[in-house]
């Protein structure tokens, strides 16, 4: 009881004041996580069909999914692009924070307004503006054409966390390598960059997920030699209730959860 009465902010109001806010937080969680987590007990299940819950355990869907070639084609063709996605909207993004940040211009802030279009506009609509472009320019079902179509939702991201985190930072001491005569590259480089390192990261790892968990520029874009794993799971849930999808739901999870834990973490040892 001793833990209700301590203090939980500096104003001296105390954990019991707020037990009716933790009891909110709490089912709103419940609400947004608990429909996902009831995919992994399915994915255990041992039924032909998606069952809830499962009447047997068993590993066959795993096994399904890592024995089928269509399945890891897909797989490697996600990973290939989320990869390359990554490490070009990290890269675009960064720049363009930091270059709309040390910019003058009145223009600047407008830039950055057009920057972050591609997530204001709904998906839908940017996929069709994309596959109209990429029918004309021959990217459809490549893995170059999907890289460039989820990395225009994957940069206005990045453009995000960097810029926040450059607003966090002291530009003097990047303006004092300068006048010592390092380069405005060199600069950057040395003394800027490792101060967002982590911003850096956090942008690389929400811009991998960001293509990673992508279906519906997948679904237009994707196809041929190189679908990707989210459009092989839309397709097994329209055209059958095959339950690898469950399995390949949970480890997608698993994975997501991994990076994101891996990024709190070393924010958390950073500070």
């Amino acid at each position: 009881m001793s833990w209700f009465g301590s203090s939980a902010t500096e104003t001296g109001i105390t954990h019991r004041d707020r037990l009716w806010l933790y009891l909110l937080s709490g089912l709103l969680l419940a609400f947004l996580v608990l429909p996902t987590l009831l995919v992994i007990p399915m994915s255990f299940s041992a039924s032909r069909f998606l069952e809830f819950p499962p009447q047997h355990i068993s590993l066959h869907w795993y096994e399904h999914y890592l024995g089928s070639i269509t399945w890891q084609q897909a797989t490697e063709t996600s990973l290939e692009v989320s990869v390359l996605t990554s490490l070009v909207a990290t890269t675009v993004g960064t720049a363009a924070a930091y270059g709309l940040s040390a910019s003058r211009m009145r223009l600047a802030q407008l830039a950055g307004v057009i920057l972050l279009l591609p997530i204001i506009v709904p998906v839908i609509l940017t996929a069709i503006g994309i596959f109209y472009i990429f029918v004309k320019i021959k990217l459809l079902d490549s893995i170059g054409g999907l890289v460039l179509a989820d990395s225009t939702l994957a940069v206005p991201i990045v453009f995000m966390v960097i810029t926040a985190a450059l607003r966090g930072h002291d530009p003097r001491q990047e303006m004092a390598a300068r006048n010592l005569g390092a380069t405005r590259f060199g600069a950057f480089i040395r003394v800027t960059l490792p101060q967002i390192r982590f911003a850096v990261v956090t942008a690389a790892v929400l811009s991998f997920l960001t293509a990673f968990d992508e279906v519906v520029i997948a679904l237009f874009i994707s196809g041929g030699d190189h679908p990707t794993l989210t459009r092989i799971m839309f397709n097994a849930l329209r055209n059958q209730i095959d339950p690898t999808i469950a399995a390949v739901s949970t480890l997608m999870m698993f994975v997501s959860t991994v990076l994101m834990a891996c990024a709190f973490i070393g924010g958390r040892e950073r500070k």
